[in-house]
């Protein structure tokens, strides 16, 4: 009398979890590439051949080709962009330590305008970053 196993062990291999578990990755990646944008104003920014790697910035101020001001992506008039920033940022005791905002102007902006920005920085004693695109 001879003893059989009931366990038969398959020796076939399925692809089909594989593919799926791909196809899901990729859709994941799709998704969260579309997802992560650090500026989603489309601003034509001055072209520069030094490009500074400071501290990450806190925020961004964008100002559009039709003088239009925003923080990050919500629109702000000028008279309150002061204002907007010392409630999100607070006041500064530390200048050492002191938040850094990156400044997304586009090309075709006066120099007026960005200058406005930048006394508003600096006398709130925040750190300033321009941005610019790479040559």
């Amino acid at each position: 009398m001879a003893i059989r196993s009931r366990n038969k062990i398959s020796t076939q291999f399925s692809m089909s979890t594989m593919s799926d578990l791909v196809f899901l990755l990729l859709i994941f990646f799709m998704i969260t590439s579309t997802l992560i944008s650090p500026n989603a104003l489309k601003l034509l920014l001055p072209r520069s051949d030094n490009q500074v790697h400071a501290t990450k910035p806190i925020t961004t101020i964008s100002i559009t080709a039709n003088l239009e001001y925003y923080i990050e992506t919500q629109p702000i008039p000028f008279e309150n962009l002061e204002a907007t920033l010392q409630q999100k940022l607070g006041p500064v005791t530390d200048p050492e330590n002191a938040p850094t905002i990156s400044l997304h102007a586009d090309r075709t902006v006066p120099i007026e305008y960005v200058v406005k920005v930048m006394n508003i920085a600096k006398d709130n004693k925040y750190k300033l970053i321009l941005a610019t695109q790479p040559n």
